[in-house]
């Protein structure tokens, strides 16, 4: 049996999926210390299929950004795999996948007919006031961790249309940080979907650097910049 598995450790909530190419599954668990509960997570995902840890042959894996122990879980896990089972380890950042999601979806596909100059923001919560943001415009720039001042500021510098995804504190819609300015993605394309993860697993451009975490620096250190 060859099985397929993805994970996401980098938030409050632990997510495992599994795919054996026919049938998909997945299992979630929210709480600290998720050292404690992953494997019992993962054995029963796998036991869900019939299968066990040897038959994963593949692994993808959210390098980041997020919390720095939970991101740590992944990385050490897919390590363990790759250097015990041979298991083949892909990865991507919160940013790519989130953006995978909505550029598939009807929502910004419509919003790009009506505005082709339009660009994609990704935004997420980082601790206490402070965000996550990247934007996808062609110039390859990388995300930054930044006050919530800050994020307001460099969103409201734009002059292209922009098209928000991403989540607030405790994982919720960022209507009540961003308002109407924007047009905001339907939360099914701003959370992680375990169909997600599988289907990117399948591209080797996601093996580069699979095992490199994205921690970013907090904002107080972006002030300088």
């Amino acid at each position: 049996m060859q099985i397929t598995m993805g994970m996401d450790s980098s938030g409050p909530t632990l997510l495992v999926c599994a795919s054996d190419g026919e049938k998909t599954w997945s299992l979630h668990h929210t709480g600290i210390k998720q050292e404690q509960f992953l494997l019992p997570l993962v054995e029963k995902l796998l036991g869900k299929g019939g299968a066990e840890l040897k038959d994963v042959k593949k692994i993808f894996i959210v390098r980041g950004p997020g919390r720095f122990t939970g991101i740590r879980i992944s990385l050490t896990f897919a390590s363990m795999l790759q250097s015990l089972n041979k298991t083949e380890v892909c990865g991507a950042t919160l940013f790519e996948i989130l953006r995978r999601q909505v550029e598939a979806s009807r929502a910004f596909a419509g919003w790009k007919k009506e505005n082709p100059s339009g660009v994609l923001a990704v935004v997420l919560h980082a601790f206490r006031e402070e965000y996550f943001l990247q934007f996808f415009d062609g110039k390859n720039e990388g995300p930054v961790w930044l006050s919530k001042e800050q994020l307001l500021e460099r969103l409201a510098q734009r002059q292209e249309p922009l098209y928000c995804a991403g989540t607030d504190k405790e994982g919720v819609s960022l209507v009540e940080l961003l308002g109407d300015a924007y047009r905001l993605a339907p939360m099914a394309d701003s959370h992680v979907r375990p169909q997600t993860l599988l289907e990117m697993a399948a591209h080797p451009a996601y093996k580069k650097d699979a095992l490199e975490p994205l921690y970013l620096k907090p904002a107080r250190f972006e002030l300088g910049r």
